[in-house]
């Protein structure tokens, strides 16, 4: 700073120090020009590298996730194990003797609805009759239905399949 190579500057208790630039020839127009030409052919080509290293970071990640060759051979060895295993399954239940015909299919249905229209119908007429006895009753349904023991099909989470 004494020399006059760097300037000085005291912002209070601190000093700054930098180059003094009147020391440093000037530049022509046609130089600045040719600098910000430069600048700008730079920019444009670390531009074009930072977008190529995103594109290759993409692609090693890319590779990084996918199975290696040795891997793919383990788990292609796998799913042909498994479906080996899913063929001998489908053959073992296409030779099974048990089928169940849709004649027997066709009843068992008609059973089911058969049941089910029963179950309706007794359980209105229950409903019915428990309505009857509530009408002279002098405590509540719940009450009523505890004193004498009765279990609905909503205390055991029961339901009455669609009808069909």
């Amino acid at each position: 700073a004494q020399q006059g190579r760097v300037r000085e500057k005291a912002y209070g208790k601190q000093k700054i120090y930098f180059a003094d630039q009147e020391q440093l020839p000037a530049a022509s127009d046609a130089e600045l020009r040719g600098l910000d030409g430069q600048i700008a052919a730079l920019s444009t080509k670390v531009q074009a590298l930072q977008q190529s290293c995103r594109q290759m970071e993409a692609e090693l990640k890319d590779l990084n996730s996918s199975l290696t060759s040795p891997e793919m051979a383990r788990e292609i060895e796998e799913l042909r194990k498994d479906c080996a295993s899913y063929t001998e399954k489908l053959e073992r239940i296409k030779s099974a003797t048990n089928h169940v015909t849709p004649e027997e299919k066709e009843k068992v249905c008609r059973e089911q609805k058969l049941y089910c229209k029963e179950w309706r119908r007794r359980k209105r007429m229950a409903t019915e009759l428990l309505e009857a006895v509530l009408e002279g009753y002098p405590k509540s349904k719940k009450q009523f239905f505890e004193e004498v023991g009765i279990e609905t099909d909503e205390d055991h989470n029961v339901t009455l399949p669609a009808a069909v």
